[in-house]
């Protein structure tokens, strides 16, 4: 991305998301990248590669236009609160959390106290594995950036969506952080708690042989970091139960009408969930 406009980026946490946020920036833009990260050895190596122009700094961060924090939810509002007083007044922040009602609720009252503008973000693009050597700079190539932003112009939002854009996303959505989690318990936390639910049957240790694209594409995001993933749940609480009690309740008319050999009641679940599959991916018109 060519551009007079060269902002100044800091990148506080170097992993999956924020080491690929860093590569991709520096590959296809011309902005100044600062990470921080928890291991030392990390911002070093990322200097090294050329994924960072150097390690953040309290100093730099007071002089960073857009500062992109890609830690869990918790430490992502700890950081702000801690670093409040650095960001540059007009500057933009940026968390790159899986929920947003908690996160947003929390830092964007600093951001109004100190000057900043905040926007919620949720990039939807990883892998099941995690860490700075994981990271790629094509991570996010055609993939969507969930947007939240409830305070601040039209300008700001315009600005990180250029960012954004220049670095592979194909999709900036735009939504309230309540809207956010709301689908994202539907769209990413209940695929992984029905996985990790799945690979548990006694029946997965003797599957060798018996196993397709079927049984990968279900077990895949079982490889979770249940740190992370914990902390997730547990900050979308209602919207997550709501959506396991959903399920758990479709499996049940399933599961009785293969006990009772109901042929018929069977056939139209199943008639149903192929025809629901089938408008939603606009093949119904």
């Amino acid at each position: 991305m060519k551009s007079s406009n060269i902002m100044k980026i800091a990148i506080i946490g170097l992993g999956l998301i924020g080491g690929s946020m860093a590569k991709a920036i520096k590959e296809n833009t011309e902005h100044t990248v600062y990470g921080l990260d928890l291991n030392d050895t990390v911002v070093k190596k990322a200097q090294l590669i050329g994924a960072i122009d150097g390690p953040l700094t309290d100093q730099l961060l007071t002089d960073c236009d857009l500062s992109i924090i890609a830690l869990y939810p918790q430490a992502s509002i700890d950081f702000v609160e801690k670093k409040q007083d650095l960001f540059k007044k007009g500057s933009i922040v940026l968390d790159c959390c899986g929920v947003k009602e908690i996160v947003c609720a929390q830092i964007e009252p600093i951001a109004l106290k100190q000057g900043f503008v905040f926007i919620g973000g949720h990039p939807m693009a990883g892998l099941e594995h995690s860490g700075f050597d994981h990271a790629k700079k094509a991570l996010f190539k055609n993939a969507s950036m969930i947007l939240t932003p409830t305070k601040g112009n039209i300008q700001d939002v315009e600005k990180v969506k250029d960012l954004f854009t220049a670095i592979g996303f194909t999709n900036i959505q735009i939504a309230t952080p309540k809207e956010h989690d709301q689908m994202i318990a539907f769209t990413s936390q209940l695929a992984h708690v029905v996985s990790s639910a799945y690979i548990k049957s006694p029946a997965a240790l003797k599957h060798n042989g018996f196993s397709a694209g079927s049984y990968r594409d279900l077990t895949r995001v079982a490889k979770l970091n249940e740190d992370m993933w914990t902390e997730l749940f547990l900050d979308n609480p209602q919207f997550l139960a709501e959506e396991i009690d959903g399920i758990a309740e479709r499996l049940k008319a399933y599961s009785q009408a293969i006990k009772e050999k109901d042929s018929e009641t069977l056939r139209a679940l199943l008639k149903d969930g192929r025809e629901k599959k089938a408008l939603i991916d606009g093949e119904i018109f």
